[in-house]
């Protein structure tokens, strides 16, 4: 079947992009600046720095495409703002693992991962909704509950362990600049370190003692499960695909934000439009979350990145690029089909990627997830906590890595 035109493949993608309502970085700076949106294009300036050898290393080319909306400028750090509750996440969460087992060596892969080196996204965005919640409801800067720390700690503790279990299913060989956990333990203990983060995440789940809060943040473990075997399949056709690929993105990457967001927004008493509020915000933010990461897998160094470039189509995977630069050159299709396997698939189709606009659609399609973010944020009390959550859809849509 021919791919679509673009105007009807966008309008198609938009559509899709609602699946996961229905179905339910760290780039720390002294000083960021929400950029305009309106006619800011990936430049050969701003990706200069990220640029790749990779199957002989293309500039990102310009996006042609009008910006959908425009941002105002704010100057605010959302990591600074919550730094007193965030530092100490990842010594909280080695805590607790260290707490719930004698086991060193089993204490020892779990803890693998929280180093610090992570961009702790997820626990500073619950942490800054959360103050942001709070400031709407009672009028004044609040202290956090304990409940909502221990939910931003706890998504750190999913989404590592989710990590944790990609490396084992990819093989993976490098993540956040190290040799990844799979590497240095056998695949059987490292997956049993995983359920035991995951163990240890749902009994902290139970002490928050709240039945709505438990059943939002389970619903984040199904999402996971469903979205990897997601990714193990793939449709014929390029409206399937498209379905397919935004529903697993739903539920591998945004479905914890979203959840978690909204989880933190019941523990702060909101009413049912203020959770809904949480839960689109989140899902906005987790969305173009990833549609940027599929995006650096064809633009950013290996350095960059803290892992291999092109690792998605080495696996196999057709991202929104590939997805996208159909369009132009169908012949991807039948590569996507055998998931890269041919030899010369992987080199050919990175090539096409780069030729295409595949790269600037799904630049656009991350952006309109941002601005989206953006309008659903402005609802909240101003604040420099509703500023903060303005400015990451900046780190989001501009991060390198």
């Amino acid at each position: 079947m021919a791919c679509l035109g673009s105007v009807r493949l966008c309008a198609r993608v938009e559509k899709l992009c609602q699946i996961g309502q229905n179905a339910q970085v760290r780039r720390k700076a002294s000083s960021v600046r929400l950029k305009q949106f309106v006619d800011q294009p990936l430049t050969r300036s701003a990706l200069k720095s990220c640029q790749t050898a990779v199957a002989g290393s293309r500039l990102l080319s310009s996006v042609r495409s009008q910006q959908p909306g425009s941002l105002p400028e704010y100057r605010v750090d959302p990591y600074q703002l919550v730094d007193d509750d965030l530092k100490n996440v990842h010594f909280d969460v080695q805590e607790e693992l260290r707490r719930h087992t004698s086991h060193d060596e089993l204490y020892t892969i779990a803890q693998y991962y929280f180093d610090g080196q992570g961009k702790c996204l997820r626990p500073m965005l619950c942490l800054l909704f959360s103050h942001a919640l709070n400031f709407h409801i009672h009028k004044k800067d609040m202290p956090l509950l304990e409940s909502q720390r221990r939910v931003a700690m706890i998504s750190e503790m999913v989404h590592s362990a989710s990590l944790i279990h990609d490396d084992v299913i990819d093989c993976s060989d490098f993540r956040r600049g190290k040799p990844s956990v799979n590497v240095l333990w056998n695949h059987k203990k490292v997956a049993m370190s995983g359920d035991f983060i995951l163990a240890v995440a749902s009994i902290l789940i139970a002490r928050i003692n709240n039945d709505d809060v438990t059943i939002c943040l389970g619903q984040v473990l199904t999402d996971l499960v469903q979205g990897e075997f997601m990714q193990l399949g793939s449709k014929e056709t390029e409206n399937e695909r498209f379905t397919h690929y935004l529903t697993k993105t739903y539920r591998k990457t945004a479905s914890l934000i979203a959840n978690y967001l909204k989880a933190e927004s019941m523990l702060a008493g909101a009413d049912e439009g203020l959770t809904e509020l949480a839960f689109q915000y989140g899902r906005n933010v987790g969305l173009a979350f990833q549609l940027v990461d599929d995006l650096l897998d064809f633009v950013a160094s290996s350095s960059a990145l803290g892992k291999p470039a092109a690792a998605d189509l080495k696996l196999g995977l057709a991202t929104a690029p590939v997805l996208f630069a159909c369009e132009k050159y169908p012949e991807l299709n039948a590569m996507i089909m055998r998931r890269f396997q041919e030899p010369g698939d992987v080199e050919h189709a990175f090539d096409l990627v780069h030729k295409s606009q595949g790269l600037e659609q799904t630049q656009f399609l991350a952006r309109k997830h941002c601005v989206e973010a953006q309008r659903l944020a402005e609802r909240i009390a101003e604040s420099p906590y509703q500023k903060g959550l303005l400015v990451v859809t900046d780190l989001v849509l501009n991060r390198m890595k």
